[in-house]
């Protein structure tokens, strides 16, 4: 009988194990899709802000030519 215990509890432990690592393999490879998502939706708003910091800073150099 307590060989059957020593046998079970191992068993019971690495089906626990590997449905812990199932859940956060999975978790893992969403949150990957999601930030892959977010960061395309992102991207055109990114270029955006760049292409409106270049030109503040054209016209902020401009200004400063005018100005001296």
């Amino acid at each position: 009988m307590l060989l059957i215990v020593w046998i079970v509890v191992p068993v019971l432990a690495l089906l626990v194990l590997g449905v812990l690592a199932y859940g956060v393999f999975g978790a893992a490879g969403r949150l990957d899709g999601e930030l892959r998502a977010l960061e395309r939706d992102v991207r055109p708003v990114l270029a955006e802000v760049q292409a409106s910091a270049e030109k503040a800073a054209a016209q902020r150099a401009e200004r400063s030519e005018t100005d001296d």
